[in-house]
């Protein structure tokens, strides 16, 4: 079995457009949550709050690629791009970079894609159901429509655009997707089927999304005049989630072909569990959570007692929240740290697993630890584990973070820090003094 090493991170998010702002966004106690407008006059619609995303650069990717990309698979091209950047491979300048041929390898067999999304582009489908119900029939249907609707746009997008020719997974599990993902790129890696895997998920907003919790009652309704006090994970006065958008990549690679090409390794992914309730499509229950997670400290090889922090999916719902509070507090320790930051973000859906991720490792490489936003009184149903209210500084060397969906659907990831000073071997990437090292 091989090690699966992360070498590069990517990030399109409410809070920002690349890892470092979103960074200094978490420690700055920034919230991405927004009063939307339109949203007032969208009939039995009670939300109007959500996290958009701003500011990013569209035009980074080729016009003719993005004839068939709505917003969530151009956030998530992004994403992969700056990924790939900070791995060192970008795939816009191999034949520059001064690599030999053996590292050539987004453009290749080596290297597959694993990244979902919940649905396709809720905008094109509005847009086609709009006129097919306006005209009767289909003489507006855009040949690219369809690519920008499928539930693998994501995958086959980024793939389209880079070039990959391994592997293209596109799990489709709404908060789960891209935990999963990255889950399943780290057993392909593993069991020796590609070098790299580019793995993640995204979801662009619409309201549709919004009116789903809304009539679920699971979104937050009472703070709409201040967006910036929910959703509150854990807290007891915590009305339910607020829907938001975005787009995560991790690049993951076997470990000793990261290390001999000198690369920047930001963690080792050492364990991975999904499993499934088999009980409510919509019921959270902590026995399903905690088989999830105990069965990735299996898979890890390692104990709740190795684990030096939490990363809860905690979305600011009722049931969720509880449920999820009891699972953890049924592993044992309970002076593990915990927190959970959508309190940030928003609920980002399939973009959420590799979002947290992507905190997790941050947190893990500056050995603090963020805490739960809005989060001012627990409300006793989630006392019992070890809330994180204020930045703590602690030592960080491996770390759990989870990912809950309807369906009943769990995933969880177990992430160790490796120690960049014991990495031998000649590095042959370029400019590495630009790249972030985390």
């Amino acid at each position: 079995m091989k090690r699966v090493a992360v070498t590069g991170m990517g990030i399109i998010s409410p809070i920002g457009n690349q890892v470092d702002a979103v960074w200094t966004s978490l420690l700055e106690n920034n919230s991405g949550i927004r009063h939307i407008p339109a949203w007032e006059n969208i009939k039995a619609l009670k939300v109007a709050i959500a996290g958009p995303c701003q500011g990013y650069d569209l035009k980074r990717i080729n016009r003719k690629d993005r004839r068939t990309m709505g917003p969530m698979a151009v956030m998530a091209t992004l994403s992969a791009m700056d990924a790939l950047v900070q791995a060192g491979l970008d795939p816009t300048g191999l034949n520059q970079s001064g690599y030999t041929p053996e590292y050539n390898l987004v453009a290749s067999e080596q290297t597959g894609v694993a990244m979902g999304s919940t649905t396709g582009s809720g905008g094109t489908i509005e847009t086609i159901f709009n006129d097919f119900l306006e005209t009767g029939g289909i003489g507006r249907l855009e040949g690219t429509s369809f690519m920008k609707i499928m539930n693998h746009s994501v995958a086959a997008n980024v793939a389209a655009t880079l070039g990959t020719r391994g592997r293209v997974i596109s799990p489709c599990c709404a908060c789960a997707t891209s935990t999963q993902a990255i889950g399943e790129g780290f057993e392909i890696i593993k069991n020796g089927h590609q070098k790299i895997m580019i793995c993640g998920g995204a979801d662009d907003l619409h309201p549709s999304t919004a009116g789903v919790f809304d009539v679920l009652n699971a979104a937050s309704k009472n703070y709409s005049k201040e967006p910036l006090a929910t959703p509150r994970p854990f807290d007891r006065d915590r009305d339910g989630l607020v829907v938001s958008e975005g787009a995560g990549a991790l690049i993951l690679e076997e470990f000793d072909h990261a290390r001999n090409r000198g690369a920047t390794i930001l963690g080792e992914i050492i364990g991975y569990n999904t499993c499934c309730d088999g009980a409510h499509m919509t019921s959270p229950q902590a026995r399903g959570m905690l088989q999830c997670m105990e069965g990735a400290l299996k898979s890890a090889g390692c104990r709740i007692s190795n684990i030096d922090y939490i990363n809860a999916h905690a979305t600011g719902t009722r049931m969720g929240d509880v449920a999820e509070a009891k699972a953890i507090a049924m592993l044992g320790n309970h002076k593990i740290p915990v927190s959970a930051t959508k309190g940030y973000t928003g609920h980002t859906l399939a973009a959420s697993g590799v979002m947290e991720a992507i905190f997790c490792l941050k947190m893990m490489g500056h050995n603090q630890i963020i805490p739960t936003r809005n989060l001012t009184t627990i409300d006793p149903d989630c006392a019992g584990i070890c809330h994180v209210q204020t930045i703590l500084k602690k030592s960080l060397n491996t770390v759990m973070t989870s990912n809950f969906a309807f369906g009943g659907i769990n995933a969880t990831l177990i992430f160790k820090k490796y120690p960049n000073e014991n990495i031998k071997g000649k590095n042959i990437k370029k400019n590495q003094n630009k790249k972030e090292l985390i």
